[in-house]
């Protein structure tokens, strides 16, 4: 029935873009047509009570369940609707007791519909719902039932609610595998651990105390069908395996650490949820190291892509981390107290942490080398054989793709950039001079490689003046890494991450030099060439053309004609146009006595004459 699945969408659909108030009003339009669908609306008359469902109805029709289920969510919408409206409050008053009494009453009218959810899918004779339908309706049930408590503050009721609703969804998402289990992951998350955390600070509990363990404290197992079967079938769910010990999301069980060192200075860990997150990076790390090493024919993107299984944990130890040190400021706590010193410490740690890794993947992307060589890949491959039956001739790669090919290094170039300027905004960093100067050092080398990247393009280009300028500068910055890199020895299992080894640099810098040393002289040819163009002298124009000059130094035998004769425009016949040679009196030329103009004029007038002889009207000569 996938009901925690229909809960969850139902609320990121509308509280994307909504409320909790515009969340209420679409369940109610969702609820009519619900209703209408299944004929289950009393319409015509002013008020009738509900026609209670039953299980019959739910088995023969599941949209009964989705009905109870919108009705508890539109009561639980209202209750989060009014806390959220008197929590923005700026009054002093705040929520008042009429108004805590009717958020309260709204959960429990809620509660009792989820409650009812589940008498009627356990109802085993009737109803058709499987074990996993059963356990998400009461942790359904369960997690509205901690949340009356929590608005009573009931904080010993509460967590033996939400610990009951961890304990099931846990089993849940393990049921359903780790494909389909972010919504239950995502559900604990958000709503439950931050509530059993507060519940937990209000009974005065230490914040090294885990989540497992308070679960295994604050559940009532006697008289619980429902824990009882959980644990029955999942008998190693609430085992502890001691204070060092903890169970990871998959079921497997991972060290916890204790302390954690960042530039030769330890620190307790004193967040359970930092130490638990800081203990799945941990494993995560070793079976990236072992995926890599019992693969080392991958390609590089595959390779890439099995870092997110460590990106995503360290993205949660640091999320862990900040969440610990607002809880400590939003407690009053000042910034010189050792726990958030701790935390500062820790911090720093983790987001350095997750800077390596993300740094480590764009370096496996990049290539060999971090991208020092650029090998020519093989072309695409006919699909059609060829009609002479020979084998198919694999195309050279186009220009176009290696452009696009070192676009895309540059880019990781910037990012890899980018992350190591963001590392000396990092608590402490700043302060620490040796430490800035292996980030500069670092910075410089993956530089060089970008100045590199870019001169390949414009040699593609033709631009020999342009990569030799380039090269230049990569030689200059790879020379500045050499000389502040220092030897350190790898304790990542040769995964790459920011180390950066001297003989990487060196191997760069041999490259660099030759390619400058290369280039220097193909711009040195470039140059004699145009050098030799302008020199050389301009053919003076044939004999033929210079008819009109006299040849002082004789006639070239050598240059009469132009041959091969090329193609040129010549006129076809000369052409005289001087309209003026009639009117204007030109010096030299003799006057005329009578000019042409009368004689042209008089014959014009004798024509106009003869035109206007007597014609004859009508069809016979006679007028009308």
């Amino acid at each position: 029935m996938d009901i925690t699945r229909f809960i969850v969408n139902q609320r990121d659909k509308a509280l994307l873009v909504g409320d909790y108030g515009s969340y209420r009003k679409l369940l109610s339009r969702r609820l009519r047509v619900v209703r209408k669908k299944l004929k289950y609306s009393t319409k015509g008359r002013k008020y009738t009570a509900p026609i209670p469902v039953t299980a019959e109805d739910i088995a023969s029709n599941h949209e009964f369940v989705h009905l109870i289920l919108l009705t508890a969510e539109r009561a639980w919408a209202l209750a989060m609707h009014m806390k959220s409206t008197y929590a923005t409050d700026s009054s002093a008053q705040g929520t008042t007791g009429s108004t805590k009494q009717h958020i309260v009453s709204k959960l429990q009218k809620a509660s009792s519909y989820a409650a009812r959810l589940v008498n009627l899918l356990h109802g085993k004779d009737q109803s058709v719902a499987s074990t996993e339908s059963i356990l998400e309706a009461r942790a359904y049930q369960q997690s509205l039932q901690g949340a009356i408590n929590f608005e009573k503050k009931h904080w010993e009721d509460c967590l033996q609610s939400y610990a009951e609703t961890r304990l099931l969804y846990t089993a849940l998402a393990q049921s359903v595998g780790t494909k389909q289990d972010d919504v239950f992951k995502d559900l604990l998350a958000s709503t439950i651990d931050p509530s059993m955390r507060y519940a937990a600070y209000q009974l005065k509990l230490s914040r090294t105390v885990s989540i497992e363990t308070i679960v295994a404290r604050y559940l009532q197992r006697a008289d619980n069908a429902y824990v009882a079967k959980v644990l029955k079938s999942n008998p190693n769910l609430m085992q502890e395996h001691g204070d060092t010990a903890k169970k990871s999301a998959t079921g497997e069980f991972t060290n916890v650490p204790k302390t954690i060192t960042w530039r030769s200075r330890t620190v307790d860990l004193e967040d359970a949820t930092t130490a638990q997150a800081l203990a799945s990076v941990s494993a995560a790390e070793g079976k990236l190291a072992s995926f890599l090493m019992a693969n080392p024919d991958l390609d590089r993107r595959a390779k890439a892509a099995a870092f997110d299984d460590v990106l995503i944990p360290s993205q949660d130890a640091v999320d862990a981390v900040k969440t610990a040190m607002d809880e400590l400021t939003a407690e009053g706590v000042a910034q010189g107290d050792p726990r958030m010193q701790s935390l500062q410490i820790t911090r720093t740690a983790v987001n350095y942490n997750l800077v390596e890794w993300r740094v480590g993947r764009n370096r496996v992307l990049c290539g060999e080398q971090d991208g020092a060589t650029f090998e020519n890949e093989s072309g695409k491959k006919p699909k059609k054989p060829r009609a002479d039956g020979k084998p198919p001739v694999e195309q050279d790669e186009s220009t176009g793709r290696k452009l696009t090919r070192l676009k895309d290094r540059v880019v990781l170039y910037d990012s890899t950039l980018q992350s190591l300027d963001s590392v000396k905004e990092f608590p402490g960093v700043a302060a620490d001079q040796a430490f800035v100067g292996e980030i500069e050092a670092k910075k410089a080398y993956f530089s060089s490689l970008r100045c590199l990247a870019i001169a390949r393009s414009h040699t593609l280009h033709g631009n020999q003046r342009n990569t030799l300028a380039l090269l230049a500068r990569a030689a200059e910055l790879s020379s500045r890494s050499m000389s502040s890199i220092r030897p350190v020895e790898s304790t990542n299992g040769g995964v790459p991450k920011l180390e950066v080894k001297p003989a990487q640099v060196k191997s760069l810098q041999d490259l660099l030099e030759r390619s400058v040393l290369r280039y220097r002289a193909l711009v040195e040819l470039d140059d004699l060439k145009s050098a030799a163009v302008k020199d050389k002298p301009v053919k003076p124009a044939p004999t033929i053309e210079k008819m009109n000059e006299y040849p002082p130094e004789g006639v070239d035998l050598k240059n009469l004609v132009t041959y091969p004769p090329r193609l040129q425009p010549v006129p076809v016949k000369p052409i005289f146009l001087d309209v003026a040679w009639n009117y204007i009196d030109y010096p030299g030329r003799p006057k005329k006595g009578a000019p042409i103009i009368s004689d042209w004029k008089a014959e014009e007038a004798a024509s106009k004459m003869e035109g206007k002889k007597e014609v004859k009207k009508g069809w016979f000569g006679f007028g009308r």
